[in-house]
């Protein structure tokens, strides 16, 4: 992905050698597509579509640990997908401010 125009860094150091990188909106709506393909059931939902970004969102040297939701869902415990889409939500969030932005920082965006 080429880095937002908004946000700050694009990718985040995990304790353990891994990245999580920020995604593009359309690998956010691939995750979403493989997600609703994985679902047999409505509780499946959540963990599913976490499977899916850690996918696209987990590395090591740049390179995708997992090739889809469901090597997440093999490879990792709930715990973890909770945890791991939890600290990639976070990061998101602290990284790209959307259209929450004051007037002076979409100045500061607009001159970057």
């Amino acid at each position: 992905m080429v880095q937002s125009i908004l946000a700050g860094r694009d990718h985040m150091d995990l304790d353990n050698g891994m990245t999580l990188r920020l995604l593009s909106a359309l690998e956010v709506l691939e995750a979403r597509r493989e997600a609703i393909e994985m679902v047999r059931e409505e509780r499946e939902r959540a963990l599913c579509a976490n499977a899916c970004l850690l996918a696209r969102a987990l590395e090591r040297e740049g390179k995708p640990l997992f090739d889809s939701g469901r090597a997440v869902l093999a490879g990792l415990t709930v715990g973890e997908i909770a945890a791991l889409s939890q600290k990639w939500r976070t990061f998101d969030r602290e990284e790209n401010p959307g259209l929450s932005l004051n007037e002076q920082a979409l100045e500061n965006v607009k001159k970057n």
